[in-house]
Order: C-alpha cells, then sequence, then structure tokens
C-alpha cells in the first residue's frame, strides 16, 4: 500500500494490533492493521460502531496501548516507551477533535481556559496578555467571536461548541489531527459548516487528518484516500473517489447501500445490501493485501480477487 513517491509520508501504522482485556476475556479490537498517511492530506477511515476505527485514533494519541505492530510518526516509533522530549513534541504536534463536543468540553470552565489551557503544556513561556490574543484568535479562526471567551460551553448551540472544541485544538499548531467523528452528534444543517470549516484550515495550515466516521458520503466529500474497516480489519483502501465509485469488497458495497437517496423514489427502490461474513471461506487460502485497481487494494484471496474484477467488468 504505498503512493507516489514524492509525497511525504506523516504517519505510517505497520501491523497494528490492540487487545482488549486478557486471557479468556481478551479481545482483538484492531488486527494487524496497515496504511500510511500522507503529510497535507484527509485519510478516512470508515465503519460501523464497534469496527475498531476509533481504537486506532486514540492509539495514535497515545491513549490506548498496543499489543502489536508500530505506530511511526515522522520516522519515529510513537507506541510504546518513548522519550519526554518526543512525547512533549508529539502533545504539540498531534492533536484530537472528539465525537461529541458537549461531554468533552469542561462545563464549569469558561472558553478562554478550555481553549488556552493547551498551551499550559506546549507555550510555558507565554505571558497571560500573550495567552489571551492567541485565545482570541483561535476563536477568529473557527468563526467564533472573541468576546464568547468569558461565557461557559452550555451557553453554546452544538455547532458552536464543536468550533470550540476545534479551537482548543488548534491553538497548539499541530499538524496531524485525528478528527474522530466530529460531526455525527450535530444538525444535518450544521455538518457542511463544520466541514467547510476544516477543508478551509487544512488549505490555509497545511493540516494532515486522521477523519473517523461511519458515513461513506461525508468521507467521499471530505477525504483524500479512504480505508474501509470491519470488526478490527482493514478490508479495502482506495483513493475516496475511486472507493465510492468503484466499490469491490461486499462490506464496502453495503456501506453504500445504506446511504440515504435525496430521491424519495429511489430511496424506496434501491436493494441495501446486508454484509454476511460468511461468505468468505478462508480455510484452504488466507486472505491477503492485493491491487485490484489502480492504487485500490483489497483483502481478499485469489478467487475472490477474480470473482470481483469479473463483477465490476460487467457492471
Amino acid at each position: 500500500m504505498t503512493g507516489p513517491a514524492e509525497k511525504e509520508v506523516l504517519l505510517e501504522v505497520k501491523d497494528l494490533n490492540i487487545t482488549y482485556g486478557t486471557g479468556r476475556r481478551a479481545y482483538d479490537a484492531v488486527q494487524q492493521a496497515n496504511f500510511v498517511i500522507y503529510k497535507g492530506e484527509t485519510f478516512g477511515l470508515v465503519g460501523e460502531s464497534g469496527s475498531g476505527k476509533t481504537t486506532i485514533g486514540r492509539a495514535i494519541l497515545r491513549i490506548l496501548p498496543t499489543s502489536g505492530g508500530e505506530i511511526l510518526y515522522k520516522g519515529q516509533k510513537i507506541n510504546g516507551r518513548i522519550s519526554r522530549a518526543l512525547d512533549k513534541q508529539l502533545t504539540k504536534e498531534i492533536q484530537m477533535i472528539f465525537q461529541d463536543p458537549q461531554s468533552s468540553l469542561n462545563e464549569r470552565a469558561k472558553v478562554s481556559y478550555i481553549v488556552g489551557e493547551g498551551l499550559q503544556n506546549v507555550r510555558p513561556d507565554l505571558t497571560p496578555a500573550q495567552r489571551e490574543e492567541k485565545v482570541r484568535q483561535a476563536l477568529l479562526d473557527v468563526g467564533l467571536l472573541p468576546e464568547f471567551a468569558s461565557r461557559f460551553p452550555h451557553e453554546f448551540s452544538g455547532g458552536q461548541r464543536q468550533r470550540i472544541g476545534i479551537a482548543r485544538a488548534l491553538i497548539v499548531e499541530p499538524e496531524f489531527i485525528v478528527a474522530d467523528e466530529p460531526i455525527s452528534a450535530l444538525d444535518m444543517s450544521i455538518r457542511a459548516q463544520v466541514l467547510n470549516l476544516l477543508r478551509h484550515l487544512q488549505k490555509e495550515r497545511g493540516i494532515t487528518y486522521l477523519f473517523i466516521a461511519h458515513d461513506l458520503s461525508v468521507m467521499r466529500y471530505i477525504s483524500d484516500r479512504i480505508a474501509v474497516i470491519h470488526r478490527g480489519r482493514i478490508l479495502e483502501l482506495a483513493d475516496a473517489e475511486e472507493l465510492v465509485t468503484h466499490p469491490l469488497h461486499p462490506y464496502t458495497r453495503s456501506l453504500l447501500s445504506a446511504i440515504p437517496m435525496p430521491d424519495p423514489r429511489r430511496e424506496r427502490e434501491k436493494t441495501l445490501l446486508v454484509y454476511d461474513p460468511a461468505i468468505h471461506d478462508y480455510s484452504a487460502e488466507a486472505p491477503q493485501w492485493r491491487q485490484l485497481r489502480p492504487r485500490h487494494w483489497v483483502l481478499c484471496s485469489e478467487s475472490e480477487a477474480a470473482q470481483w474484477i469479473s463483477q465490476e467488468e460487467r457492471s
């Protein structure tokens, strides 16, 4: 799963395994995950609830421990034990935007403290006046008024609270942001505004995103490349438009069939595909990563590869 040689790899996940519990209660949340994220791109990780996508994001942020494999950031291994200097670097350069803007903000703290808290760790040299100015600018950057700094989170709408969360992530000037379903808790009318804000900030600052979601229509809009994950395994990876227009794995096809159509008549007539993992027979041949189309990889057996390519050519 390599890309053009001229692109700079910012983050690489190699044979990543994440296990919850021990002994008989051990559960493999992520199994043999492999992908790279290039500097300046939005890499989408899509799957249903419990698929392991958020687990990978939290492992990259070092919130969760890994049980195998490597996570490399700028060529340095960041999972497991690391130096204090590297830990300080990661705190500044990697940030997260959380799914629920209500539960991720301290309701008892003013916006000025919430947004500026990260500066206390990465920029202790700043004076209170300088920190206040950075908070003011961060709020302006996400489309909020500077006077909102003296208010509390409960005084804002869901979309405004998410903008506060984005400002909190941006204020330390990160290079890489893990956006964990940042619009799923928002009203439909607000989602496009937040997505457009994230795209604008990326273009302006050169930020790299790992964008986690369960909706492929959102992923198609925001992502450069998309990886599809199911039960801890990445099943398909391709450029966003390629994946949506030429889905090969049955699970990807099922996700696409669940996207609502704006035309009520077509919505009633469409066929909803239900994915059953039992359709795969890997007793004789274990699945492998195979490139079935240009820049399009799928986890499958050789016989499945031939079958899916044949179906794609007929459709």
